[in-house]
């Protein structure tokens, strides 16, 4: 069983979560997550990472709670070292990620969401991080990237109280950026990973580096490193490239170098 489908559409990379009837998350899944990310960067003809679930219930319901019903420490510190490198490798993933929840996202199945730039959420999906609920936490960057998103009082709602929210409500905590209608987030999704191919590659890159930086930077401290990467941005190609077609009105020719 292929635990990610992946299809390449264009400059964009389509990973689809597939491990019936929940697609949670094992170690292998999380492993081949972190390698898959890792040839992306590699591969400079991808712009941008679309992640979604297979089927039309769940995009991801996490991890599977029996790999825990033993109690055993040492499985426990594997799995959640799996967790956390397959889900920093994502957020740090050198171009756009986007989520299109699909359906239930709940524990490592909204985390892997939230460790994407963007999220798209179909109308009748339901997000949670429920681990406290059954003894545990969420520990694949769920305490941090949900507060970072929604503030303490709702982060603490969802994690604390196990309170799940709908998509509308979601969107109003802007912890997803857009609802759409059923079937609909994967399109929504890929069409806006398109206008990234119109977006310099090596801007991006860097562009996103800054955004992320904010999370733990000071603003004095951020603020002398923006303008040190706009000028390193004139030893890319594509910075000459994007001014030249800009000036001769035409479109530019990334090369992502």
């Amino acid at each position: 069983m292929t635990a990610i489908i992946e299809k390449v559409i264009g400059h964009t990379a389509v990973l689809t979560m597939s491990n019936p009837p929940a697609n949670t998350w094992t170690a292998h899944s999380l492993q081949l997550l972190k390698q898959k990310v890792s040839e992306l960067n590699a591969n400079k003809e991808i712009y941008a990472l679309v992640l979604t679930g297979e089927g039309e219930k769940f995009f991801s319901a996490g991890a599977d709670l029996k790999l825990f019903a033993d109690g055993d420490k040492g499985n426990a510190a594997t799995m959640a070292k799996h967790f956390g490198e397959a889900f920093e490798a994502l957020s740090a993933f050198r171009g756009v990620s986007i989520a299109a929840i699909n359906g239930y996202a709940m524990g490592g199945g909204l985390e892997v969401a939230l460790a994407c730039d963007i999220r798209i959420a179909e109308a009748h999906s339901v997000m949670a991080l429920p681990e406290a609920t059954v003894g545990l936490l969420p520990c694949a960057g769920g305490t941090q990237n949900l507060t970072a998103l929604v503030g303490e009082g709702w982060a603490k709602r969802m994690i604390l109280c196990g309170e799940r929210v709908d998509a509308d409500t979601a969107l109003q905590l802007r912890l997803v950026e857009e609802v759409v209608a059923k079937g609909l987030a994967l399109d929504t999704a890929l069409t806006l990973a398109e206008k990234v191919a119109n977006q310099s590659p090596s801007s991006v890159a860097v562009c996103k580096q800054l955004i992320q930086a904010g999370r733990v930077m000071p603003r004095t401290q951020a603020l002398p490193v923006e303008r040190e990467l706009f000028v390193g941005l004139f030893d890319t190609k594509d910075q000459a490239e994007g001014v030249n077609a800009f000036l001769e009105k035409r479109q530019a020719k990334w090369t992502n170098s």
